[in-house]
């Protein structure tokens, strides 16, 4: 970044810190020796993402980072308030059905498959050695299945306990980090439902709207995370408490048990009770913003998750007592489980995706990426790969414990098997991919005819006498790529739209039927028969390969550096925004990046007085963005804005319109003294700002050429690359624009005391 291998580190620590070359440390004290030229500084925050081979296995989590990510998805709805609670409430309880079904999925395996069915089937267990010790064979004091049931309880038990503790440790590095006290905004005059604040310090100048992002407490989410952190692990423990409890329960209620029957009732009055306040906890109004709110909920946070581990040591001893006449037979009522919680989360979507109609209908923007609806389909892609991930590992385990037998298919099947529902969504799978064809084929179709079609224009703009047909073609073909993220919207509509219709499908298909495709379409004709024979033994294995790819992909990265940063630079959007609906999603690593760049600007320019340029490339632009918005205005004033590659119109003002809509940006370019955005069009992910002032573009600069030349060249002799994303300092225009924008500083803010101008410059890691 500072293309000097001397480099000295000025402030951080091992995971983000700024760096300057190390004959520029004491630039500050000594300006004369570095003339009008700038001094560049690097602020290196790849450890944040990327850094630690263990934050690849992050990846399993998946489904808690996308549902986070569709909190910030809503429309820009001024005066929308309770439209915009209603919005954060369901996503939230979207994710907290996530955690329900993760939990219900690993109380399936251990619980079902396992503890009731193969450890009470004596030609399951005796195959498998290390059930022994459960085996109704052995007629031991841990083979009566209540005692079973809590063996077993301690893997998801274990898993929710993990959950909780990657959580907290990650939310004592992250949510907590105090931004700087004399970097924090000024007071704020008034607040509209839409996250934009009136803040000025001028009498003589009207007030500027300050956007959510520019919020005293919007990088500091302490205590939200803190309280649904609680709130999820408590509905953990209870869902295992429901497992273990509810089976002894149903058993003393229905035979003569020695355990009165009102015991049970009692118990699974407690556990509802308990589970309604955690969903009045997670109902509760979301994000504090506009103060750095640094309460802690104590009640909340240590007796809920407390008492719900205590109502699963009492459903734990309740089950635990003997029952001699007590046999495990078929499987535990687990499709009843699965069942609600599917049709829960499209209830759930559906109110989502009507609210966001509203929120939209009231402040269209033709930009947003599916005219508003992108959180709802967001959403909806959560769930799916929610029930992808826990239904693959549930037909693996049946399927692995059943040996030559397949579960659910009757005869030749040594168990029963997961509970119908998983066997039908996954059979639904092939059919979503084949649905998928159609728009991939399109879309290939069409990046092949717009590629030949742009061969004529790119000959005429590099003015080439002799065209090179295949240097021709190279450079249409990685425009026309490029165009291609556009088209992600529409994809992602199909694809979540699909996926609702096809998820009713399977669940009204296995509440109708009680049996698996393969067996419920028995006696239709032939070709039916097979095709859902095919679907659902080809979707079985695909959801089980799919898990099994996530969790190589994970190992390779503790022994792989490159696998481990590239699955940090795929982390680096799902993990901007700050945890709002998920606590046990991965972390938010701008909550530790943006006070960083605050705080360092701030500081340096109270103290030196200078002139500053803050630059980033792709998603350290949008860092850059959030970090000036979070600057005093006195300080902003000082400061001068350079992105490349920047994703911050394309990407997150589509997606994310309430944040960085047109409102958003245009406020930011009025706040700095000075904006410029350079961006070329083979970049797949940076692209134009589209801030127009005066009939034209004024913050872009671009497109930009590239290759930077057709062909060689005297100066150039050897081929240039075709660099899309990367590499945008290697430009002439960058220096010239970063040299341009000291000079605009330098025309309305005074020298510093020794004449010299200073300047810092940043980029992402990736």
């Amino acid at each position: 970044m500072l293309r000097d291998p001397r480099t000295t580190r000025v402030t951080g620590d091992a995971t983000a810190a700024i760096y300057r070359r190390t004959e520029d440390i004491a630039a500050d004290e000594d300006p004369r020796r570095h003339g009008d030229e700038p001094v560049a500084e690097a602020y290196c925050w790849s450890n944040l993402t990327s850094g630690n081979g263990s934050r690849a296995l992050w990846l399993l989590l998946l489904p808690f980072m996308v549902v986070n990510l569709a909190h910030w998805m809503r429309p820009s709805a001024p005066g929308r308030t309770r439209s915009v609670r209603l919005y954060g409430l369901l996503v939230r309880l979207v994710a907290l059905s996530l955690t329900v079904l993760l939990t219900a999925a690993a109380c399936e395996v251990a619980l079902d498959l396992t503890a009731w069915q193969c450890a009470g089937e004596p030609d399951c267990s005796g195959q498998r050695s290390w059930l022994g010790f459960l085996s109704t064979a052995q007629d031991g004091w841990w083979s009566q299945p209540g005692r079973r049931l809590v063996v077993a309880a301690l893997v998801p038990a274990a898993l929710v306990g993990l959950l909780w503790y990657l959580s907290n440790r990650t939310w004592s590095a992250y949510e907590s980090q105090r931004p700087l006290s004399g970097a924090e905004p000024e007071r704020t005059d008034v607040d509209d439902a839409d996250g934009a604040e009136t803040v000025s310090t001028d009498a003589l100048t009207p007030p500027a709207a300050r956007p959510a992002l520019g919020r005293p407490g919007f990088w500091f989410g302490r205590r939200l995370v803190a309280r649904l952190r609680a709130a999820h692990t408590a509905a953990g423990f209870l869902t295992v408490a429901a497992a273990v409890g509810g089976a002894a329960a149903r058993h003393d209620r229905a035979a003569d048990s020695p355990v009165p029957g009102f015991l049970g009732g009692a118990l699974e009055g407690a556990l509802v009770l308990c589970g309604l306040v955690v969903v009045l906890v997670v109902c509760r109004r979301g994000r504090s913003e506009r103060r750095l709110d640094n309460r802690i909920d104590r009640a909340v946070v240590t007796f809920l998750p407390g008492a719900a581990l205590a109502l699963l040591l009492v459903s734990a001893v309740h089950a635990s007592w003997s029952r001699p006449g007590w046999v495990s037979r078929g499987a535990l009522p687990g499709e009843v489980t699965f069942r609600v919680l599917a049709i829960g989360q499209g209830v759930l979507v559906i109110a989502l995706a009507v609210v966001a109609v509203s929120l939209s209908t009231r402040s269209p923007e033709p930009r947003t990426a599916l005219r508003g609806l992108g959180g709802p389909a967001v959403a909806m892609l959560a769930c799916a790969l929610g029930g992808v991930m826990t239904g693959g590992v549930a037909q693996r385990v049946a399927d692995w414990l059943d040996g030559s037998g397949t579960p659910g298919m009757g005869s030749g099947s040594v168990i029963e098997g997961p509970p119908v529902l998983l066997s039908w969504q996954a059979s639904v799978i092939p059919v979503l991919l084949l649905l998928l064809l159609i728009p991939v084929l399109t879309l290939i179709v069409r990046t092949a005819r717009s590629a030949r079609r742009m061969g004529p224009a790119i000959e005429e703009e590099y003015g080439e006498g002799q065209p090179d047909p295949a240097r021709t073609r190279r450079i249409a073909m990685t425009r026309a790529t490029a165009v291609l993220t556009d088209s992600a919207p529409r994809l992602l509509g199909a694809l979540s739209g699909a996926t609702l219709l096809l998820g009713a499908g399977a669940v009204a298909g296995s509440w109708a039927t009680g049996q698996v495709p393969g067996l419920a379409m028995d006696g239709s004709a032939p070709v039916v028969e097979s095709l859902a024979e095919a679907a659902q033994s080809t979707g079985s294995w695909m959801i089980g390969v799919g898990f099994i790819l996530f969790v190589t992909w994970g190992r390779r990265a503790y022994r792989d550096v490159s696998a481990r940063r590239t699955i940090g630079i795929l982390w680096d959007v799902g993990t901007f925004w700050p945890r709002a609906a998920h606590p046990f999603a991965p972390p938010c690593y701008a909550e530790r990046a943006v006070p960083d760049l605050s705080s360092r600007m701030s500081a340096w320019t109270g103290r030196t007085r200078g002139r500053l340029v803050i630059s980033g490339h792709s998603q350290g632009s949008v860092l850059a963005a959030s970090a000036v918005w979070q600057l005093p205005d006195a300080t902003r004033r000082r400061v001068a804005l350079l992105t490349y590659g920047s994703p911050i119109e394309r990407l997150y003002g589509r997606w994310f319109p309430a944040y960085f809509g047109p409102a958003a940006l245009e406020g930011l370019h009025r706040s700095v003294h000075c904006w410029r955005n350079l961006w070329r069009p083979t970049d797949p992910i940076g692209g134009p700002v589209c801030i127009e002032e005066g009939g034209r573009y004024e913050v872009d600069r671009g497109p930009l050429k590239d290759p930077l030349v057709y062909g060689r060249t005297p100066e150039l002799p050897l081929p240039e690359p075709i660099l899309g994303h990367s590499d945008y300092q290697a430009d002439p225009v960058f220096a010239q624009e970063r040299a341009a924008l000291l000079e605009q500083l330098d025309a309305v803010l005074p020298r510093q005391a020794e004449g010299e101008a200073q300047g810092s410059s940043g980029r992402s890691s990736g």
